[in-house]
């Protein structure tokens, strides 16, 4: 294979409104925790696989003895007022020409199903150890920024750069003449943070109007604000050992 491939497995009828939403990983791996999310607790059905020569030459070995190649797949979830097709995966692209192509094959299957809007789900890192964390959000049309500012988003108050399909794609969206935006979870980065997807979630799930059961998110939840109390309580102890090391040098040299 010299190219990035997209293997339809089920021919989708036409889609209303359809939005296309992407989980793939990131800072904190949050896209890959809310799209897997999304898949499992909407019960979406797959209905393509996306291969490429830009993933890493390796496959996975499952539990039954068999091998599963690596792979980006999409998936359809029917909702009472639209189309959601979800795209998760094990790994992006490696390499900045393979980002460029994955994109372009990616936009080429929305246009074919007439999506016209691509939401991505990315991390924000801080750095910081906060328990209340805000949303962020970088949007392609103002139609989009006005829902998420409705929404307690916060608009324009993200700095620096997205790497990776969180970012290409939605730019991607422009260029071809539909809406993208990339939707970021405030997180420290350090760490797999459920919190933060849990909140992306819950914004999703008003968005699009489409009732999503977070119960089993909150459990990951609560464990993700455990491991965070740990890092804060570690963190404040190396600084005070720290703080007592050089006490006691000043102390030494006086």
């Amino acid at each position: 294979m010299k190219e990035t491939t997209i293997i339809e497995k089920t021919k989708m009828k036409k889609l209303r409104t359809p939005v296309l939403v992407t989980g793939l990983p990131g800072i904190g791996l949050i896209g890959q925790v809310v799209g897997r999310y999304l898949v499992e607790e909407l019960k979406a059905k797959k209905v393509a696989n996306l291969i490429s020569p830009h993933f890493p030459h390796q496959v996975f070995m499952t539990k039954k003895g068999g091998i599963k190649l690596i792979k980006n797949s999409f998936y359809h979830y029917k909702g009472k007022k639209r189309d959601v097709v979800i795209l998760v995966g094990d790994i992006q692209a490696m390499s900045s020409p393979g980002q460029y192509e994955v994109a372009g094959k990616i936009t080429e299957y929305c246009k074919h199903h007439g999506i016209k809007e691509v939401l991505t789900i990315g991390g924000y890192s801080t750095g910081k150890l906060e328990e209340k964390r805000n949303l962020y959000a970088v949007a392609t049309s103002e139609i989009i920024r006005k829902k998420l500012r409705k929404l307690n988003v916060r608009i324009g108050e993200a700095k620096g750069s997205i790497v990776g399909a969180a970012g290409i794609l939605p730019a991607f969206a422009k260029m071809h003449g539909f809406d993208g935006a990339c939707i970021m979870g405030e997180t420290h980065g350090s760490y797999i943070d459920s919190h933060a997807a849990k909140q992306i979630v819950i914004l999703l799930s008003k968005y699009l109007g489409i009732p999503i059961n977070i119960k089993r998110l909150e459990e990951k939840a609560r464990e993700s604000q455990q491991i965070l109390k740990k890092v804060q309580e570690e963190v404040e102890k190396t600084m005070e050992a720290q703080a007592d090391a050089e006490t006691k040098r000043v102390s030494y040299i006086r």
